[in-house]
């Protein structure tokens, strides 16, 4: 049986009066992917948010790896060096160049040697057809290559998970190719990832399993098939239509 490396135990939070998430319970074993869909505000950028404490909860709890990450007292630097986390916009370091900003992290939180961290960084960069982009600084890069760079920074600390927020939305369909290419590649290498995204036919080739969220609460979960092509709930039914009348599924 496959290792649990993150259990979500009856999430909630809220904003003032408003729930955005409401007992909310998930699992996810290790070098397993799993996919939240669902439309804007229904929660998903809050669960990813939560999970890598840049926001705290009203009540349950979120373990890593088997420790409890929400408890009284834990070090959120220490998790968040555990957890790889990209958002929609690439959150790179202007003032350094790629390799530089692929080896901040390892040197300055988990302590490589820079000639160490610089020869990986170096490895990651050829295989994923960026070397040549390791002196260039990220406003000369396309927004496709900066996405690519801003993951490569966050799996080189090998972290026990990795969430990606909607990495693709301020792309356009040529960049997003490049994107989902490497995303794709990392499932393949078995990488553990939590990934919310509108990219239907994306979720439907790497996910392990896909979780509808409406109002901050999981209301489907299931395989892609069962998920994108029987729903069962009228919320996914409805949310399914829209995307296909937007030529988006």
């Amino acid at each position: 049986m496959a290792k649990v490396m993150l259990d979500i135990i009856n999430l909630r939070k809220s904003y003032g009066s408003d729930l955005v998430l409401h007992d909310i319970s998930s699992t996810l074993a290790e070098h397993e992917v799993k996919v939240l869909i669902g439309a804007s505000g229904s929660g998903k950028s809050t669960l990813l948010r939560s999970i890598n404490l840049l926001e705290g909860i009203d009540d349950g709890q979120i373990l890593l790896d088997g420790e409890d990450i929400t408890a009284v007292g834990v070090n959120a630097d220490l998790v968040r060096s555990q957890i790889g986390s990209v958002f929609q916009s690439f959150n790179l370091f202007p003032h350094l160049n790629v390799l530089q900003n692929i080896t901040l992290a390892p040197r300055k939180v988990h302590g490589v040697p820079r000639e160490e961290s610089e020869a990986e960084a170096m490895q990651f960069l050829e295989r994923f057809g960026l070397a040549d982009k390791a002196k260039q600084y990220p406003d000369l890069l396309s927004g496709g290559q900066q996405q690519r760079v801003a993951i490569l920074r966050a799996v080189i600390t090998k972290p026990k998970v990795l969430l990606l927020d909607e990495v693709t939305s301020a792309l356009d369909p040529i960049l997003i190719a490049e994107v989902l290419a490497l995303i794709s590649e990392l499932k393949a290498e078995g990488m553990t990832m939590m990934i919310a995204t509108h990219e239907m036919g994306f979720a439907k080739r790497v996910a392990d399993q896909v979780l509808f969220l409406h109002q901050g609460q999981i209301l489907e979960a299931g395989s892609p098939h069962t998920i994108l092509e029987d729903p069962q709930t009228p919320q996914l039914q409805s949310f399914l239509s829209a995307l296909r009348d937007a030529g988006r599924l």
